[in-house]
């Protein structure tokens, strides 16, 4: 059974850092492109960032010189680094593996407020 399972959200000030991890199960996790997304309340769910299983990364442009993608094969983990959080940022996040199969985490709140 596939498991992602993603923590670190929580309440931020704006321009205070999070950093959200992913853990995977169930997958041979060095083989998949992983990455992260977001959807707000009455938005369309959207890409924020993915490395590929050679680690090359991919940011959208809102989140450019902010965010930092990065994995760890030997822990079945990816990191989502988050600076210079924005209010813009609240979302729920998601993990995403990719290879064959496409699979997704729970999600975790991030709400950026004052």
């Amino acid at each position: 059974q596939v498991q992602l399972v993603e923590s670190g959200g929580g309440l931020v000030q704006p321009g205070g850092s999070l950093r959200l991890s992913c853990t995977a199960s169930g997958i041979t996790f060095r083989i998949y492109a992983m990455g992260w997304y977001r959807q707000a309340p009455e938005k369309q769910r959207e890409l924020v960032a993915t490395i590929t299983r050679s680690s090359t990364t991919n940011y959208a442009d809102s989140v450019k010189g902010r965010f930092t993608i990065s994995r760890d094969n030997a822990k079945n983990t990816v990191y989502l680094q988050m600076n210079s959080l924005k209010p813009e940022d609240t979302a729920v996040y998601y993990c995403n593996a990719q290879f064959s199969n496409t699979y997704w985490g729970q999600g975790t709140q991030v709400t950026v407020s004052s």
